[in-house]
């Protein structure tokens, strides 16, 4: 693999406010990496920095695969954005033209050349059946994959998201997680914002956790609840005559555990949601059903 966006001490900074505070990585060919963090963490300055949309400090290169050399973003920036394909949080359509022609009308404004079929990408996105309606009779998960397709129209490698789920109901969100896996599976890299923790680990291969605009964290979602030291609630729901064995064995264990309704609750470390799984079932008790907090 080789580093399709390296990030170098980069710093921006509004008035007497630093959004983005020496930030450093590298996202290799390939990965999906996610910015992770609170709301004003500077997840979104961040990623513009990436486009070259904003003024700042240090340094951001481009991996341009077709030549094999880095662009700078500051120093050339067009060339850097025809890499990637951006899909922003606040989608701005032409809300009166369909989603033919707003597809034909990026078309033009990125330069994809005159008569080529876009029928492959929209029938993998799912937008084939829609294509002739207006935009304002789109639902929102169905203007997100329009939104998808225009950063796709010049097949970029470098996929850039900002929230990419932030304003799409349950069924839409995990739909579109479902497309985003498929891009990287077949070979593009992913930078995307979220503040959703479930978003960043079913998607992300690293995270990047910001506070206040610095680093804090740069590990594998398997990790995280590791390194911040958190600890998680199991509910677990099972047949009424099991519920005492279950108290007695978790605690024969040390575990910190109390009845809980139709089953029991009990405190667990990271890493060790499936040692009381475990344990459980060695004892021979039978977890109908469970969730985490």
């Amino acid at each position: 693999m080789h580093a399709m966006i390296t990030v170098t001490h980069i710093t921006k900074r509004f008035s007497r406010l630093t959004a983005v505070d020496d930030l450093s990585y590298t996202i290799q060919s390939g990965e999906a990496v996610a910015l992770w963090g609170a709301n004003g963490a500077g997840k979104t300055t961040a990623l513009r920095c990436l486009l070259g949309l904003l003024p700042f400090e240090g340094k951001v290169t481009i991996g341009d695969p077709t030549i094999g050399e880095d662009i700078d973003v500051q120093k050339q920036g067009k060339a850097a954005r025809r890499l990637i394909g951006f899909v922003p949080q606040e989608l701005n359509f032409h809300d009166d033209m369909t989603a033919a022609e707003t597809i034909h009308f990026y078309a033009r404004l990125k330069k994809v050349p005159s008569g080529h079929d876009f029928t492959p990408l929209l029938e993998r996105l799912q937008l084939m059946p829609h294509i002739k309606k207006p935009v304002h009779d789109l639902s929102g998960g169905l203007k997100q994959r329009l939104a998808l397709a225009l950063a796709l129209l010049a097949d970029p490698p470098i996929l850039i998201l900002d929230e990419p789920t932030a304003n799409l109901d349950i069924r839409a969100r995990e739909d579109f997680l479902i497309l985003l896996h498929a891009l990287k599976i077949s070979g593009k890299t992913l930078a995307f914002s979220s503040h959703r923790l479930e978003e960043v680990t079913a998607l992300a291969d690293r995270v990047l956790l910001l506070e206040a605009g610095r680093l804090v964290i740069d590990a594998p979602p398997h990790e995280l609840e590791q390194r911040l030291g958190w600890e998680s609630t199991l509910h677990l729901y099972m047949p009424e005559p099991r519920i005492a064995p279950a108290l007695e064995t978790l605690t024969t264990y040390g575990m910190p555990v109390s009845r809980n309704g139709r089953g029991v609750r009990v405190q667990v470390r990271p890493g060790e949601k499936g040692k009381v799984l475990r344990m459980l079932h060695e004892a021979g008790i039978v977890v109908e059903d469970f969730t985490v907090e």
